[in-house]
């Protein structure tokens, strides 16, 4: 049955057997000149001698109509507008086949095909309103300035970033860490659609693979690969953008990252990548000069570190007080705002509430106020 597959569809099957990872292919394709037929039409001892491939893997190349439905999965590509760019086509994104393993090819949703230089977005997925704000302004930048904004989709940066490049009619990608049938996470139904018609949403899984703690780092070598550079604006010490800001650098890309407060975790990350070499960037121009593209318009102002301070007009002197609190972008709990200001827990609450109607501040997930 392997004989009679054509190129492409062997490469489906490879690209889908779990058994076969990045470097296992390479190997095989090395040893088998490139020609996948050649290896799903293989026998188990020239598959043995090369190298990593095990009986268990020996055993499932030789029967993958048993792990693998191929027809199956055609049928739901066709359902679904999918296609299957393979490293030699040319809408494969240039600079990730230039990478050391790429994957032998991507499900790709969407009709626009990378035409531009593209750059990387991240950053953890409990963002603060400021660190929200700012990849969202770098996205919109970026994409006007004829850029591809590349992220995972996933909460928090990631979504600021394709909505950033989205709101200004720019161009994006959303690599996802699943298969392309499963939406993840789920309340990014509606940035996926927009993303698959304006952009495009890609994955090196098949379809009904769902997302792991292998898939993601995997997803993010593919998301660093494809990019010039990637801009990490807030991520803790140990965060996921960490693992793709390594990727980047064992791919010879540029990684640069926006500096935050010191005592907030969500800076951590970057600013140990700064320490590490990374390229401190405040503004769209920073990167600009880093890429060394030129910017075709008037020099933008320098994007705000601080808030600039609180706004007084329509507030009481409590509310004045309590705003000032959170002065460069600190997060607050109610009690600590107490201290503070010496006023007791009944006037700080009622206090925060009014903030909050007023749309001043915000109550995060944790617990804590952050100043909008």
């Amino acid at each position: 049955m392997a004989r009679t597959l054509h190129h492409r569809q062997a490469l489906l099957v490879l690209n889908g057997l779990p058994v076969v990872g990045p470097v296992m292919l390479r190997r095989l394709l090395d040893a088998f000149d490139e020609d996948p037929v050649a290896i799903l039409s293989s026998d188990r001892q020239r598959l043995l001698n090369v190298q990593g491939v095990g009986e268990k893997a020996a055993g499932v190349l030789l029967n993958w109509a048993d792990h693998f439905n191929l027809s199956q999965e055609i049928e739901r590509m066709k359902a679904s507008g999918v296609r299957f760019l393979a490293q030699t086509d040319e809408a494969f994104p240039p600079m990730l086949r230039e990478t050391f393993d790429p994957p032998i090819g991507l499900y790709w949703k969407g009709k626009y095909n990378v035409d531009r230089p593209c750059v990387a977005i991240v950053g953890t997925r409990r963002g603060t309103l400021y660190g929200l704000s700012v990849a969202k302004q770098f996205a919109s930048e970026l994409a006007r300035l004829g850029f591809c904004i590349v992220s995972g989709m996933a909460r928090g940066t990631d979504t600021a970033a394709h909505e950033g490049a989205l709101e200004v009619g720019g161009k994006t990608v959303a690599v996802m860490g699943c298969g392309l049938d499963i939406v993840y996470p789920p309340e990014n139904l509606d940035l996926y659609k927009q993303i698959a018609i304006e952009g495009a949403v890609a994955s090196e899984f098949p379809f009904g693979r769902r997302a792991d703690r292998q898939t993601f780092p995997m997803r993010n070598r593919v998301v660093a690969g494809m990019c010039e550079a990637i801009i990490v604006v807030e991520s803790d010490a140990a965060g996921g953008s960490m693992i793709t800001a390594r990727f980047a650098g064992e791919q010879g890309r540029q990684i640069m990252a926006v500096p935050g407060r010191i005592d907030q975790a969500s800076s951590a990350g970057c600013h140990q990548l700064i320490r590490d070499g990374a390229t401190m960037v405040t503004s769209v121009d920073d990167v600009l000069e880093e890429l060394r593209y030129a910017r075709p318009t008037q020099t933008e102002a320098e994007l705000p570190l601080e808030s600039g301070g609180p706004k007084t007009e329509s507030l009481s002197d409590l509310e004045v007080a309590v705003l000032a609190c959170f002065e460069g972008g600190e997060l607050c709990q109610p009690d600590g705002i107490c201290q503070r200001i010496q006023r007791s827990v009944a006037e700080v609450s009622g206090c925060l509430m009014s903030l909050e109607i007023k749309k001043r501040i915000v109550k995060r997930a944790d617990g804590r106020f952050e100043a909008r």
